[in-house]
Formats: structure tokens, sequence, C-alpha cells
């Protein structure tokens, strides 16, 4: 079926519609939760949940080309996530200025492409849920600080505080395993 085509059978409650978009989708959409949550558990818990309201929400879903499904598909997943998060308090952390660093050595941009993206990934994983959260609006949804601070509830300062730190972390990482691999 092609995309439009998939789309409309949704939107008409077709069963083998809501089948095939939940295979053809389910692995980019749980690497979009699995972004933001953290751990598997959850983001599978979290894409199911998104599922459900994709399934239930193709009223408000209009075509508008190649393309347009999955990303209308990934913006669902991306709200449930964040609302996970807030619902979760997972947002609530120091809001301590003081020690964001305020420099740090940027890995050169060659350097890190001969790491792998399953490393990188996982050093993502790891941040803390408000590094990682900020840091996955920010360079992966292209948010500004204001819409991140709109989105969770927070101050742009936080928002800025919370990628300087995640940024600052990778870079950490990023150096150490160029230092033992390279």
């Amino acid at each position: 079926m092609e995309e439009q085509e998939l789309a409309d059978g949704c939107r008409q409650g077709d069963r083998l519609a809501y089948k095939e978009l939940y295979e053809r989708y389910a692995g980019r959409m749980l690497g979009v939760c699995l972004r933001y949550a953290g751990n598997r558990e959850t983001a599978e818990d979290l894409m199911h949940d998104g599922f459900l309201k994709i399934f239930a929400s193709f009223d408000k879903f209009s075509w508008r080309g190649e393309g347009s499904l999955r990303a209308w598909m990934e913006r669902v997943m991306i709200n449930i996530v964040l609302q996970y998060l807030r619902r979760n308090d997972v947002m609530n952390y120091a809001d301590d200025l003081e020690s964001t660093p305020k420099a740090y050595e940027e890995p050169d941009a060659a350097d890190v492409e001969q790491i792998p993206q399953s490393v990188l990934m996982k050093y993502i994983s790891e941040l803390p849920s408000g590094y990682r959260t900020v840091f996955n609006l920010y360079v992966m949804e292209g948010k500004s600080h204001k819409e991140i601070a709109s989105l969770l509830g927070i101050n742009e300062k936080s928002s800025a505080s919370q990628l300087a730190r995640a940024k600052a972390s990778l870079a950490t990482k990023v150096r150490e395993w160029i230092r033992k691999n390279a």
C-alpha cells in the first residue's frame, strides 16, 4: 500500500491498514520513543500508547505529500513521550545554572563520524532525563529554547543550561571513545 492509501484505510478504520501501518512504522517509532525515554521497556509502552492515539486520531491527519504520514506519527509519539515525562515529573531537576559548563572542547566532526551510530545513541540514552529531552528537542527536532520551554513547562535558561550540560557530557564521552579507539 502506498502511504496515502494506507492513511485513507486507517482513517476509515480498516484493521488491515492499521496492521500494515504498525508493521511498517513500529521500528522507527520505537526509535523515537527510545531517544526520549532512555530505556526500552518504557519506550515500548509509550510506543504502544502512541499507536493507540494515532489510530484514534486519524481524523486530525491531513495528507500533505509523501512523508507527511510518518512526520505526523513522529509528532504524536513525541507528544506522548513528553506527556509521560511531565506526568512523571522526570523534568524536575535542580536549576543550578552555576554548574553549567562555560566552555568545553567540541570534538572534531571527522572524528565523530568514525563513531558507530549505535554508540552515539547509547551515549544519548545515558544522559540524565532532562539533558536527553532538551538535547533531542533541540538537536533532533530543531526546536528553539523558547519552544522547548513551552513544551516542558520550564524557562528558556533552564533549556539552554540542560543543552549545554548535555553537549559537555557527550563531548567528554566522544573524546574518551576517540582516545580508546583511534
